[in-house]
């Protein structure tokens, strides 16, 4: 497992980390991304383990606050082993406080993951989405708190706009506080528009990416083909779907280029997929999820090794879209605007 520090902080993760949505299916919605009850949990974890992904990611809104349960008994006696991700912004009730990212909800949402987590504190924290009816500053004075207190390590975002990412660091940045050292963002060869904006501002600002979705909700898993009925099986097929709906042409083009890659390198089409998403510029962390073990093993194979550059720019030419204003306008200028530079030849 390939080790890479994250942001601009000392921690070092490993470049993918285990998902637990999958854990619990306690609604509807979680149902149709998976079921995985605390035994399979405890295996698909020491799996992990033995393969050195040592960061798992969960949320307090993952079949409200059923997975955070499920992973806490999944590690239990293996804590100094693992790394943390949790979230909170998200509704976790019917009343007016319990959403947002107000001082008293993240001070209450912390203390709850953390004890169905069954833990002392969280190693990464991340502000599931922007809340624009709480003052920024309060949100991280907030979460200076809790990392002073010792509950939580570092804090990351999730889902932010570029001006709601930079005007949060500026905040921090102001009063000394700490900052954001990461944003778990929607990022796939299905779905690119991360690069318009996002990605500049993370090199620019050294903050690392951790993907969420890199195989687009299972369509560039391999079971998604041209002139094939949709696989029923499927999460998006069950309502566990996200993001805008996809031209179907769009997707099996890319399909296409996944299989041709797939053939050179002996890999999976999912292996492919993630590990052009590995390849990409501050990105430090991919997050993977599985329903059971076979697919955790074979997602545990997108490393230890590298598309070759002509096989990333195949990729890229199939997954290429048009970006909307002003970033078509910014790119017809590169002198002014550089791209960032995503084929640094390998020493």
């Amino acid at each position: 497992m390939e080790y890479r520090q994250l942001g601009a902080s000392g921690l070092k993760v490993p470049v993918l980390s285990f998902g637990t949505g999958t854990f619990g299916g306690g609604n509807a919605f979680f149902k149709a991304w998976g079921t995985t009850q605390v035994d399979e949990a405890t295996r698909m974890v020491n799996l992990c383990l033995d393969a050195g992904l040592t960061l798992f990611d969960t949320a307090d809104v993952y079949s409200q606050g059923l997975s955070e349960e499920i992973l806490g008994q999944a590690l239990n006696g293996l804590r100094d082993k693992a790394l943390i991700s949790s979230k909170a912004t998200f509704k976790m009730g019917t009343g007016p406080n319990d959403y947002g990212s107000s001082r008293f909800h993240l001070i209450k949402s912390c203390e709850d993951s953390l004890r169905r987590l069954k833990t002392d504190y969280i190693d990464i924290y991340h502000m599931h989405g922007f809340d624009g009816n709480t003052p920024v500053e309060e949100t991280l004075s907030a979460l200076n708190d809790l990392i002073k207190n010792g509950k939580v390590r570092y804090i990351a975002c999730s889902n932010f706009s570029g001006w709601h990412l930079m005007k949060s660091l500026s905040v921090s940045e102001r009063y000394g506080w700490s900052k954001y050292i990461a944003h778990q963002a929607h990022y796939s060869l299905l779905s690119r528009e991360f690069e318009w904006e996002l990605m500049p501002l993370a090199l620019d600002q050294n903050v690392g990416t951790i993907v969420w979705s890199p195989l687009s909700a299972g369509r560039l898993g391999g079971k998604y083909r041209r002139n094939q009925p949709l696989p029923g099986d499927s999460r998006i097929a069950q309502g566990g779907g996200e993001g805008p709906v996809v031209a179907p042409e769009f997707l099996y083009g890319i399909v296409d280029a996944l299989d041709e890659v797939a053939a050179e390198t002996g890999k999976t089409v999912a292996q492919v997929a993630l590990n052009w998403v590995l390849q990409r510029p501050t990105v430090c962390n991919v997050v993977i999820g599985a329903r059971n073990e076979e697919q955790l093993t074979q997602n545990l194979g997108a490393v230890g090794w590298n598309l070759s550059m002509d096989q990333v720019r195949k990729l890229d030419a199939a997954s290429n879209r048009e970006p909307i204003y002003p970033y078509w306008h910014q790119h017809k200028n590169p002198a002014l605007n550089p791209l960032p530079d995503l084929y640094r030849e390998r020493v």
